[in-house]
């Protein structure tokens, strides 16, 4: 239990990534495909769907979202928000988040008196892939953000990796090696955050 409480303890947003890793892109696809089958979902409905882009279609993938940006802010804030997408593509890759919407739908219909709950579930299972990722890829030893930049980035998603309609994006999940550690964090004191009756 204490090297489990240390890897949460040790996952931290790292904004400053590289490249510098002895980590094969196998060996981070199986880390990723172990969490994408042990993550539980409801009713084993296993709706999470993951994409992982290394190299040029991770680069591609920043460029495009930099273009898009580019259209919709402020010309006077493009800049800092050109630096910071820029170096989310100095690491070693990216990870898409994505729920199955057909899936969903098909247990809506069929358990139609807990229709309301599936969307919610399906976000809760999200969640906690991407949590269960995030803490994989600490135990590498990388670093990684995750972000939000969908929907604006959801069309060139589904066009250049060629995705079902079906498949939402959630989130982005950026990682590589840790180039400089996530600042000191602070936190509420805890019993204004935990209750216990016993």
């Amino acid at each position: 239990m204490t090297d489990f409480i240390s890897l949460i303890k040790s996952r931290r947003s790292i904004y400053h990534l590289g490249k510098k890793s002895d980590i094969t892109p196998h060996e981070i696809v199986q880390t990723i495909c172990n969490c994408l089958e042990q993550t539980p979902t409801a009713f084993n409905s296993q709706t999470g769907r993951i994409v992982v882009l290394f190299n040029e279609p991770y680069k591609q993938f920043w460029i495009s979202t930099k273009n898009t940006l580019k259209k919709i802010t402020p010309s006077e804030q493009y800049e800092k928000t050109k630096e910071k997408l820029t170096s989310f593509s100095k690491g070693i890759g990216s990870i898409l988040f994505f729920e199955e919407q057909h899936t969903i739908q098909m247990l809506q219909e069929k358990f139609s008196l807990y229709a309301d709950n599936f969307p919610i579930w399906s976000m809760q299972s999200s969640g906690m892939l991407q949590y269960c990722v995030w803490l994989a890829l600490t135990e590498l030893g990388l670093g990684a953000n995750l972000q939000h930049y969908n929907p604006l980035v959801d069309d060139y998603v589904q066009k250049t990796f060629s995705l079902p309609a079906s498949w939402k994006l959630l989130a982005q999940m950026n990682f590589g090696s840790i180039e400089k550690p996530a600042d000191e964090k602070t936190f509420l004191e805890i019993q204004k955050r935990l209750k216990v009756f016993e």
